[in-house]
């Protein structure tokens, strides 16, 4: 009866140490897994806004062209990610922009956020501050998309926009950890210089 109490009571240290190196490696596993998670590769998708119609000249709306462009581009993009979608979509205060990112936000049920096309810095930190992680769309104009990329940290080589190319998407990746890679696709109507 004796050595039976003694081999109990080891039997229940060895269960309590067992099962406490299984939470501890759950918790290891968990903490790791929300880490990982949280330092995840954030995507920006840059394309300038569609073709603009010629008049009125100082904050012209899509053309016919650009509509079709537009309608184009949410069908690419209304789909990105297989899981989650475009997280975010953001516009200059253009008709143009608004009007070529609009048909995504409304797909997406997201908001139309606006930003100021004279401050790259601001918005690209902002992005990178409030959608860590995540596939942003960022609607922009042929001179402000180099830089907006480039603010990035991505590649400073993007060739200029001519003023009628409309077909040009970049997609920027930034990992948490390592060096930020740039895509450029094209999607619509081909630019024929």
């Amino acid at each position: 009866m004796r050595n039976s109490s003694p081999d109990i009571e080891r039997r229940k240290r060895r269960r309590r140490r067992r099962i406490q190196v299984i939470v501890i490696y759950t918790a290891i596993a968990i903490g790791l897994a929300w880490f990982f998670e949280s330092q995840a590769t954030t995507t920006v998708i840059f394309v300038r806004h569609a073709e603009k119609a010629v008049v009125p000249e100082d904050d012209p709306s899509l053309s016919p062209a650009g509509q079709r462009r537009a309608a184009e581009l949410m069908r690419q993009l209304v789909d990105a990610d297989v899981v989650a979608g475009i997280d975010a979509v953001y516009a200059t205060p253009y008709r143009r922009t608004e009007e070529t990112a609009r048909p995504i936000a409304e797909a997406l049920e997201l908001p139309l956020n606006s930003y100021d096309a004279n401050d790259t810095e601001a918005i690209m930190e902002k992005i990178v501050r409030e959608h860590k992680g995540k596939i942003v769309l960022v609607v922009g104009h042929s001179n402000t998309i180099p830089v907006l990329i480039g603010n990035m940290g991505a590649s400073k080589k993007v060739p200029p926009i001519a003023e009628d190319e409309y077909d040009n998407i970049y997609i920027v990746s930034i990992p948490w950890f390592g060096k930020t890679k740039t895509i450029r696709l094209r999607y619509g109507a081909p630019y024929a210089p």
